[in-house]
Order: structure tokens, then C-alpha cells, then sequence
């Protein structure tokens, strides 16, 4: 059963100041997404601000020959640090946001977010969190892209994903992780045969399995 907006604000977000959780109460709409659905598209103008309250949501780049390349997930308690700097100025967004499972958001207009920046203390502090970890977050991808080996890179996000899972098995396809890593599914498995080969992991059908 779905919570309420209050519910869902007391539960994922207690930091909030109760003037603040009043507010968003207000304000605040409960959208729910499908696994694979879009909720932003690269050049889209935003309308309001998304807080994820259930669910999973991968975040990409877009290149120009149509690749993606992944830059990181929104959990429940998140919110996309681009959305809300893009969501100020009026701007378009850079990356595209597509459901990993079924999501539920708290979307704020983004009419409301000056007001919130300067009225509630506990949403200032919030923006800027969310800022530092999305910063720190692109800061390890950036390491991994230019230090790093492929077969580095892929043991770096197989640690991450798990890491953030919390489960010993990663329900992914070989496919997926290519076009997260922006390499071919070919090469990927090759890869993942080596670590299963290692003792790293074990290879099922759409699922890999964390050993270590």
C-alpha cells in the first residue's frame, strides 16, 4: 500500500524540520514510475523537482553517436543534484534519468524551490549535501575512467553496485553493464568470465554473484 506524502517524508526524510515537512506536504505530489521508464530526458526543461522515496533510478550521459555512459544512482532519500541546479535557473537538463525498478517520487514544483532555499534551513542543508556526495560520487567515476583499466573499472563497479544492493546477487545483463561502462557486451563478458575464473564472482543467467 502507498504511503501519503507526510508518511512518506517522516519515514525518508526525518531531518526535515516539521514546518518544513508541512510544506512539502502541501506543495508535494506522489508520482510512481515503471521499471524503465524515463522521468528525464537529456535538453527537457523541468518543471519540478523529484525526491525519491521508493525505488531506483540510474542516471546517464548521453554522447553524441547515441552512447550512454552511466554516472550514478537516485535511492530513496535522494535527489538528483542537476535537477536541482537546473530546476534554479531554468535551464535543460544534461543527463537522462530512467527507472532501474519501480519508483515512487515526491515532485516539487520548481517555482517553490527559492522559497524552500530560503525559508527552511534543513532543505538548504539538504541541497548542499546532496551537491557534496553527487560531486564525490562523479569525482570516483572520473578516477576510474582516467587511472583505470577496464577490468579495473569493471571490478570497481561491481563493488559499487553490491556495495550499494546490499545483496551478495546483482541482477544484471552482460548488456547493461557494456553500455554502463560504455564498452560491448562482448568484451564485458570476456572480463566477467576472468573474475569468475579468479573466484571473484559467479555467472548466472542475468545475475552475477559476489564471492568475496
Amino acid at each position: 500500500m502507498q504511503l501519503t506524502v507526510l508518511q512518506y517524508i517522516d519515514q525518508i526524510f526525518p531531518q526535515f524540520e516539521a514546518s518544513l515537512k508541512e510544506k512539502l506536504k502541501e506543495i508535494a505530489v506522489l508520482k510512481k514510475f515503471e521499471a524503465g521508464e524515463v522521468l528525464m530526458e537529456t535538453g527537457q526543461y523541468f518543471r519540478s523537482t523529484m525526491l525519491i522515496v521508493e525505488g531506483k533510478v540510474k542516471l546517464y550521459r548521453e554522447g553524441d553517436d547515441g552512447g550512454e555512459f552511466f554516472m550514478y544512482f537516485l535511492e530513496p532519500g535522494n535527489a538528483c543534484a542537476l535537477s536541482l541546479i537546473c530546476a534554479t535557473k531554468q535551464e535543460t537538463s544534461q543527463v537522462k534519468a530512467k527507472s532501474v525498478e519501480e519508483t515512487v517520487a515526491l515532485t516539487i514544483p520548481i517555482g517553490m524551490m527559492d522559497l524552500l532555499m530560503r525559508e527552511y534551513k534543513t532543505w538548504y542543508y539538504f541541497v548542499l549535501e546532496t551537491y557534496r556526495t553527487r560531486f564525490e560520487e562523479l569525482l570516483l567515476v572520473l578516477d576510474s575512467i582516467t587511472f583505470k583499466a577496464l577490468d579495473e573499472r569493471l571490478l570497481f563497479y561491481l563493488k559499487n553496485q553490491y556495495k550499494k544492493s546490499g545483496d551478495r546477487e546483482l541482477q544484471i545483463t552482460h548488456q547493461e553493464i557494456a553500455n554502463d561502462l560504455n564498452s560491448s557486451r562482448e568484451v564485458i563478458s570476456r572480463l566477467l568470465k576472468k573474475l569468475e575464473q579468479r573466484g571473484e564472482v559467479l555467472l548466472h543467467r542475468n545475475t552475477i554473484e559476489w564471492l568475496n
